[in-house]
């Protein structure tokens, strides 16, 4: 049940979700954390009954990561193939938690999987959204050599998205990673082109042109943490903001 605050922030976001919120908590071991894609379910189902609009897009560096394939002997190609079929996965597993909680869905695929997905199409997705389904977009664009932040950019410019949140395991931005270097400082505000100047990798530098040519605000926030995503959605102080 939706207790609103105050007035949220956005109307429509595009949330892209790491593969590696999906990983079991204190293990390197790949897989799905089941209990965290309820809990991150249960989350957005409460943004939906407060009137927010949905798209959501799924990493899957829990089930594979293209750059361990290659150094392993895969071909570039084959490995980021892989990897887009790892979202599909995480994909299939989040839309079955979140329709037991009675919200609808829709699953999409840049490219044709059978009867598993529907072919994305931008005029259904639209009306779906307005229609308060949660729109699951998978597979990327469906090409090699593009990662998963870039398409979450694409998808919410497409979808004409207030916002693309990008939950992680880390709380923001840092001028250095905060898991191997301290003291280290987390950003509250950034431009996209000093995170362009100052290379953090947060987010690949196409995924970050692509939103600062079409002016679509970033928000970089830890979604392992209860209720941030409700806090971001609501103009709390959650995270960095790149705009």
């Amino acid at each position: 049940m939706c207790i609103k605050r105050k007035k949220p922030l956005y109307n429509r976001i595009l949330l892209k979700i790491s593969g590696q919120s999906f990983q079991k908590k204190n293990t390197s071991m790949f897989g799905i954390d089941i209990l965290s894609i309820k809990r991150i379910a249960s989350e957005i189902k409460v943004l939906l009954e407060c009137g927010i609009e949905i798209g959501v897009l799924l990493g899957g560096g829990n089930l594979f990561r293209g750059y361990d394939l290659k150094q392993r002997g895969l071909s570039n190609v084959i490995s980021d193939q892989i990897g887009v079929l790892s979202t599909v996965i995480n994909s299939l597993a989040f839309k079955d938690i979140i329709q037991k909680l009675s919200v609808k869905t829709c699953l999409m695929s840049s490219f044709p999987i059978g009867n598993i997905t529907e072919i994305y199409n931008y005029e259904k997705a639209m009306d779906l959204l307005s229609n308060k389904y949660v729109v699951i977009f998978s597979a990327g664009i469906g090409n090699p050599f593009f990662s998963t932040d870039l398409a979450a950019c694409l998808r919410g410019i497409e979808i004409q998205a207030d916002v693309v949140l990008k939950g992680t395991k880390v709380n923001g931005i840092y001028n250095c990673d905060p898991e191997k270097h301290l003291p280290s400082k987390m950003y509250k505000l950034l431009s996209y082109d000093f995170l362009l100047k100052k290379e953090l990798k947060i987010m690949d530098i196409s995924a970050i042109c692509l939103a600062r040519d079409y002016k679509i605000p970033i928000r970089v926030f830890n979604i392992n943490k209860m209720d941030s995503l409700m806090r971001v959605v609501f103009g709390e102080k959650e995270g960095t903001t790149v705009m």
